[in-house]
This record gives structure tokens, sequence and C-alpha cells, in this order.
């Protein structure tokens, strides 16, 4: 015990001096946004290649479910597809139209595969990292979803890997719609059950079932209409009593996401520049 408070006395300024260092470190990044977001970048390229390893060798031994789950969910939809061309073709005599607009409608985006390489569960603001980045045309503010449904957005960038915000972040802000009603709202996450979110400011007019589909609308560039999110479970009333808070059972199963894609829509630079220019000549109108 002597011998340690000797060693302690000894070179106790060494030790303050790489307790201050860490305190400066700890209130440089966490307070200045430019520091910090440059420190979660440079970290998460070199943890995203570490942890694309372990996640190699967890998806290695979780295979055969996911086979399994892959080849019953194109079962199904390709029975519903082959079912809703029939129908159409029915009703219209022709038998080639809802195969024309599905392939238009696609051809506007481009699908980029990737993998979760880490996930968050347990926290308020839950971060996951996939392996594809700027080296494979992601960029900021794309959609991400997998076989399930909708996944998140993408946040930061590197050369070969991203950060998304995914559906289970309290910042998380997705415009969604109950399908067939035509009702939409925002869907948010109220930090606690990872199988539920919210899709708040459904108006008191809107009419709709418990079980009831809720998907992408489509009236952002970020993802595509048609996007499954999860089904209605419960309806509350909202806060002032002005509109609807729909619970959603969500689809997508956080704790065993492995698969994803991002979403690249390749008529999103027209429509900036589009919009861009309509403000631009309004701003223009104003002052003259």
């Amino acid at each position: 015990m002597q011998n340690l408070l000797e060693f302690l006395q000894k070179y106790h300024h060494w030790f303050l001096f790489v307790l201050l260092e860490i305190v400066s470190l700890v209130l440089l990044f966490r307070y200045n946004s430019y520091q910090g977001s440059a420190w979660l970048s440079s970290a998460n390229a070199v943890a995203g290649h570490v942890n694309s390893e372990r996640a190699r060798v967890e998806s290695f031994f979780s295979l055969t479910k996911v086979n399994k789950d892959l080849t019953l969910r194109n079962f199904y939809l390709e029975r519903q597809v082959t079912q809703l061309r029939k129908l159409y073709a029915e009703l219209t005599g022709d038998t080639t139209a809802a195969e024309r607009q599905e392939l238009q409608m696609l051809s506007h985006y481009e699908l980029i595969p990737a993998k979760v390489v880490t996930n968050e569960l347990n926290r308020p603001d839950n971060l996951m990292t996939i392996d594809r980045g700027a080296a494979d045309g992601v960029e900021v503010g794309m959609g991400v979803a997998c076989g399930q449904g909708i996944v998140g957005i993408t946040y930061l960038v590197s050369d070969h890997y991203s950060v998304l915000i995914p559906v289970l972040n309290t910042t998380s802000r997705i415009s969604c719609a109950i399908r067939g009603r035509g009702y939409f709202g925002v869907l948010r996450w109220d930090g606690k059950d990872p199988n539920v979110a919210y899709l708040e400011d459904i108006p008191r007019h809107a009419r709709f079932n418990r079980g009831d589909k809720v998907e992408t609308n489509g009236y952002s560039s970020i993802f595509p209409p048609g996007v499954i999110v999860g089904k209605v479970s419960t309806v509350y009333n909202s806060a002032d009593g002005l509109s609807y808070r729909v619970k959603v059972e969500l689809f997508t199963d956080f704790g065993c996401i492995r698969d994803v894609v991002v979403i690249s829509d390749k008529t999103i630079g027209e429509r900036t520049r589009l919009l861009q220019a309509a403000r631009d000549s309004l701003k223009l109108n104003v002052k003259e």
C-alpha cells in the first residue's frame, strides 16, 4: 500500500495531465457541433470496419432464418401481385397497363443493397450504421427500407459507411398515410416500445379501421409511395383534441435487421431545381 501511495505521489502530475486532457476533449467534441460531427464521422469509419466483420459472422449464423423469411415473403408478394394484375385486367380489359405503370414508377428509383453493421434499440436517440457510403452512391437524406418495411433515413455519410436515423429515434419524422383512406400524418417514436410508433395529426373526420395498413405517402423525396410501415393498432385523441393519434404496430423487426436497401430517387435533382426556381421567382415578384 505504501508503494502504491509513493507511486501516485511521484507521478501525480502525469495523472492530472491525462485527466485534464480527457475533460478538455469531452468538452470540445460535446459542445462544438463541427468538431462533434467530424469526430463522429471519423470514429464511424474505424468502428464501421470492425463492426462490419462482426456483422458478417452474425449474418452467417442467421442465414437459415433469413432465407426462410425471404422465401415466404416473396411467395406472398408474388401471389398478391398476380391477383392484383388479374383483377385490374378483368376491370379494364388491358393486361399490360398495370405492369407498365409499375415499371415506370420503379424506373425513377435506384436501390442500393447494404448490410447493417451496428444497431441500437435501448436509447431515445438510437442510430444505425450500414456498410455503404458515398463511394456506392449513398447521400445524406436518402430513405432506407428492408423486406419488412421502412428502416430510416441516412444522416452522416463517409466513403464506405453511413449512419442512419432509424424510425426508432425520437427525432425521426416520416410522412405516412393510411392505405386506401387518403389520410396522412407524421410518424414518430416515443422512445419506449421498439415495436410501436405513432401516426400523429390525423384529422378528426378521418374514417379508418383497426388493422388498416400504414405506408409512406410519397409526398417527400425520401421514400416512394406505398412502402409499408405497419398497421393501425389503437386510436387516441391528440393532446389538444383536434386530431387523432394513431398507434402503429411496426412491421420492421429492428431487433434482427440485417439486409436493407438505400432508396435513391433519380428525379430528385430535377425536382429540387424546379422548386428552388419557383421560390426564387416568388421572391422576385414580392420585391417588385
